[in-house]
């Protein structure tokens, strides 16, 4: 795309209808875009054309979805303008490559999951030009199919592309996302948000899967919190070893943030208990790549990544 050039993206494809999925999906179909939601399983999708997806909590919406689809092919003929990837990272290979079959210039995907170089996994298929990396700050938790608790939501939301000539599709999807009461801003800082993010979820959610702890509760209890510690200490150390800008006061912001996130369950606990793969190697997994590339030992990740492994084998 020319750099100059405007993109105003009119029709949407949101893969993936959990939490994440289906608020994105709902803000941009109560404003009017056309939105298509896809998932593989049929009961989770179906209430969000029928009822509609209803959001509670820190915002309150509830709308229909245009359409709805279970299989990533069916997006070949509604050539949607953008797709948001919300699903889990560990599918990010299969669904990349079923876009790849029908991706055309101008149209965008943004990978939108937990983890670190989850976009590249994308642009490993569709070629960095067309891929963008967006990071969210809001909380949710799905309460049954296309029904989502939304306990905080704090803006702005940011989005980054990850070749100058994805600019104009970073600022018409910002735009977008914007306009529809998700107020998002290209940023030229994604990869440090990024790790940011991950640095506090690679400290908290392997600590609750392996537990079966809350994360207040694991916060609060002296000896579990000095495993989160060691955690946060030693995902600094691996970035700062990369280059990878933190801030020199992340440390007591995310032991403060971490501290406040309340008595719920992280993702990662919640897909143990619901026998599924969890996004493990792009949280901790990443962490022990980056240091192998440093020459950073990680034991803590090492064995945090090792016990979840161990639980999904299960």
């Amino acid at each position: 795309m020319d750099q100059n050039a405007e993109f105003k993206p009119q029709t949407f494809a949101v893969v993936g209808a959990g939490p994440v999925g289906c608020i994105v999906a709902a803000f941009l179909a109560a404003k009017g875009y056309e939105v298509t939601l896809c998932d593989i399983v049929p009961e989770l999708i179906e209430p969000a054309l029928k009822r509609g997806i209803i959001i509670e909590g820190a915002e309150t919406l509830q709308h229909k979805v245009s359409r709805i689809c279970t299989q990533i092919d069916e997006l070949a003929d509604i050539r949607p303008d953008a797709i948001f990837i919300t699903v889990k990272a560990n599918a990010l290979a299969l669904i990349a490559s079923a876009i790849e079959s029908f991706h055309r210039e101008g149209m965008y995907v943004v990978s939108w999951q937990n983890g670190i170089d989850t976009e590249l996994v994308i642009a490993e298929h569709l070629g960095r030009a067309s891929v963008l990396r967006a990071v969210v700050n809001w909380g949710c938790g799905l309460a049954g199919p296309a029904h989502v608790n939304m306990p905080f939501h704090h803006p702005p939301h940011y989005i980054q592309e990850l070749d100058p000539a994805g600019g104009p599709a970073a600022d018409g999807i910002a735009a977008a996302l914007s306009s529809a009461g998700l107020l998002t801003e290209r940023t030229d800082q994604i990869v440090s948000m990024v790790w940011r993010k991950t640095v506090m979820n690679a400290s908290m959610n392997p600590v609750c899967a392996v537990t079966g702890l809350t994360m207040a509760r694991a916060m609060n209890d002296p000896i579990i919190f000095q495993i989160v510690d060691a955690l946060i200490k030693e995902c600094i150390q691996v970035a700062r070893a990369n280059e990878i800008s933190l801030g020199w006061d992340y440390y007591p912001y995310a032991v403060q943030y971490m501290s406040t996130a309340g008595n719920h369950k992280p993702s990662m606990l919640m897909d143990i208990e619901n026998n599924r793969r969890t996004e493990i190697d792009f949280i901790n997994g990443k962490f022990v790549e980056y240091g192998e590339r440093a020459g950073i030992e990680t034991p803590y990740n090492r064995t945090m990544r090792a016990l979840v492994k161990g639980l999904e084998s299960k």
